[in-house]
């Protein structure tokens, strides 16, 4: 059992439709068949979409991705058409809407990982690879590694766990020319949000793509792109291979929520509990020194 704890009631906009609502964002259809995608203050952790919203979260992972997707455009076409929400639609959107094409959708999650962290740790030290790639024997927890690898997934409904795969997977599921595509595009895009990131004191672990078809067969990329949401960096300042590293994601949360503090025992398939005041602030800070370190600049919240 997971999901959301308290699933949300979708906005009602006239003139479009409401498709889905996922973990941190809601999807609507325009009437000339166009998406739109409206990134909420929802933050999700262990499968469970928290009760508790860290705010602006949703202005700053939508401003946080427009930046990036300028700094990708020569090596990747992707899916957003405008950021002004459409007519009709509440005053609220305003700095967290894509209005984006409509594309194909490719159903995996396309990992890239260049430090050995995470599930692709618990994995390594399992099996000395990771999605069928051998790594070297003595990698620790936070280990650069040699050469950025490609560890895709199977993309997952809201409450189930996306699975580790390996390249011949993919390849059997969807053709070899799509995935050889696939791990060229996205180790492409990670080296270079690798050496931005770097360039500004922060290690890109790792991080996820989702890619689309455009009606002309090109592969475009989609949703988010190098946001604390879908990325784990780190502050170069203090990396220390062997133990986890302090980041600039919602680290902050799972650490709270396994803690003894928050009573929730997650083996239970229990709901999570309401977060409390310190870590909401704690997060919202991250993701806000996250964005002025990578871009230079404020967020302008207000």
């Amino acid at each position: 059992m997971s999901g959301f704890v308290e699933k949300p009631v979708p906005v009602e906009v006239p003139g479009l439709t409401h498709l889905h609502t996922g973990k941190v964002r809601d999807l609507y259809a325009t009437a000339d068949g166009r998406l739109v995608m409206v990134a909420s203050d929802r933050v999700s952790a262990f499968d469970w979409v928290l009760p508790t919203e860290i705010p602006d979260k949703g202005r700053l992972l939508t401003r946080l991705s427009l930046w990036w997707f300028e700094r990708l455009a020569d090596l990747t076409d992707n899916h957003v058409v405008s950021d002004t929400p459409p007519p009709g639609a509440p005053a609220d959107w305003a700095g967290r809407t894509l209005v984006c094409r409509r594309l194909d959708m490719v159903p995996v999650e396309c990992v890239a990982r260049g430090y050995l962290t995470g599930s692709g740790l618990a994995e390594y030290r399992a099996t000395g690879e990771v999605c069928g790639v051998p790594l070297p024997g003595g990698l620790v927890d936070g280990s650069r590694l040699e050469q950025p690898i490609f560890t895709p997934a199977t993309k997952a409904e809201v409450g189930e766990h996306d699975e580790n795969v390996s390249y011949a997977t993919v390849a059997a599921r969807h053709g070899e020319a799509l995935a050889a595509e696939l791990r060229e595009r996205t180790l492409a895009v990670y080296e270079r949000g690798r050496a931005v990131a770097e360039e500004r004191g922060i290690l890109l672990a790792d991080t996820k793509f989702e890619f689309g078809r455009d009606p002309g067969g090109r592969l475009v990329l989609a949703d988010e792109v190098f946001t604390p949401d879908s990325s784990r960096f780190w502050p170069a300042e203090s990396w220390e291979p062997g133990h986890a590293q302090p980041s600039f994601d919602k680290q902050y949360i799972r650490d709270w929520l396994t803690s003894p503090a928050s009573g929730w025992d997650r083996a239970a398939e229990v709901p999570p509990p309401p977060l409390p005041d310190e870590v909401v602030a704690r997060t919202r800070d991250k993701y806000v020194e996250a964005f002025e370190r990578l871009t230079g600049g404020s967020p302008d919240l207000g």
